[in-house]
């Protein structure tokens, strides 16, 4: 199979879809892999390193034009719609249901979209995963940096110091974001609140943190009462391929202190918050009703070369499968793969993405789960 790399060309985004180790994997295996020309670059894989595993160096049209499958870290943003075509297998992060016009483009063009995010396994997102991992440290991160006065901040050390109170940081979703950044607030000293749905969920966490974090049942009394105190506010919540639920309004920011943070890790769903709009890492902070936000979008293109590495681990195995079998036959015999697939021959396949856009022409329920055998 010809499998193509382009450069991810969305503002503030470094990442690339596969390692130089990962395209060598796949020349080794007989398939042909094309990379345009500084795609790993500032990821820290240099040209040369693609070429010395035996993958082919091209142009951007060159990549999109020739690829029968193309791998990529972000969604397609309107400059690359003209690339889609119906005999594409576009393999990336889509986030659809918080995205109508490429939608509309991947239906129009026919192109068949398999989306990192809603690829399943027992359960659990084995390519969502390991972003959210890292987007959660991240917000961590951003939550100390941005308590500090050179960031805007009130002037608040997350961890406090030798009789001082440290931070409080609240945590709205116990999941992978979740739970990795409770554990990074932690090893900063904070004092840290996890607000959570499942009681099954609920226990592992308290097992998890040893309990050295409040794990609360999520309830709206009990969230206003945590925002009333929290110092920082995370929204990790997540409803794969559907748009995230809005779990603090607007409202509800009249609760907060002043000098609060908000940070929307779930921004490229659509936000956790009524009053989220995506940011940059140029730009990250605004300002409602005196709260600030902080919604940087794609968070782990920040750390490109460990994030890569990353996402190479998780879906290289994917990528072998689809090249050895051709994408229908590997989709049609793994119900796990099949689970990733949001569009399919103009027409919305994922039953996340159709319910945000009811108006758009979807798969019927028999043709869903024919796809999804």
């Amino acid at each position: 199979m010809r499998i193509a790399v382009v450069k991810e060309i969305k503002p503030g985004e470094a990442r690339v879809g596969l390692t130089p180790a990962g395209a060598e994997d796949l020349v080794r295996s007989g398939h042909e892999v094309l990379v345009e020309r500084g795609a790993g670059e500032l990821a820290g894989f240099p040209d040369e390193q693609y070429l010395a595993g035996g993958a082919e160096l091209v142009s951007r049209e060159e990549a999109w034009t020739r690829a029968e499958l193309l791998v990529k870290v972000k969604e397609p943003i309107a400059e690359e719609y003209g690339f889609l075509r119906d005999d594409l297998a576009l393999f990336t992060y889509l986030h659809l249901a918080a995205d109508r016009p490429l939608t509309e483009a991947l239906l129009e063009s026919g192109t068949l979209g398999i989306a990192y995010e809603t690829v399943t396994d027992g359960g659990s997102l084995p390519l969502l995963a390991p972003m959210s991992e890292i987007a959660g440290s991240l917000a961590a991160h951003a939550a100390a940096a941005h308590l500090m006065r050179p960031a805007g901040g009130p002037g608040v050390l997350l961890g406090g110091a030798p009789g001082v109170a440290p931070a409080r940081v609240l945590i709205i979703g116990g999941g992978a974001v979740g739970t990795q950044a409770a554990q990074l607030a932690l090893g900063m000293q904070a004092e840290v609140t996890v607000l959570e749905m499942s009681p099954t969920r609920i226990r592992q966490l308290d097992a998890l943190l040893h309990g050295r974090a409040r794990v609360l049942m999520s309830d709206v009394a009990t969230l206003e009462a945590e925002l009333a105190q929290a110092d920082v506010v995370i929204g990790a919540v997540l409803v794969p391929g559907r748009a995230a639920p809005k779990v603090v309004s607007r409202a509800q920011l009249a609760l907060l202190k002043p000098t609060a943070l908000l940070i929307d890790v779930a921004i490229d769903q659509g936000g956790a918050f009524e009053t989220s709009r995506a940011t940059t890492y140029a730009d990250p902070t605004f300002e409602v009703d005196g709260i600030r936000h902080y919604c940087v979008a794609n968070m782990p293109g920040a750390v490109p070369q460990t994030a890569t590495r990353a996402l190479t681990n998780a879906t290289l195995p994917y990528i072998r499968r689809i090249a050895q079998q051709g994408a229908e036959a590997a989709i049609g015999g793994d119900r796990m793969l099949a689970a990733g697939v949001n569009t399919r021959a103009g027409r919305i396949v994922h039953a996340g993405v159709a319910e945000a856009f009811p108006d758009l022409p979807a798969a019927g329920a028999d043709d869903r789960s024919l796809a999804h055998a």
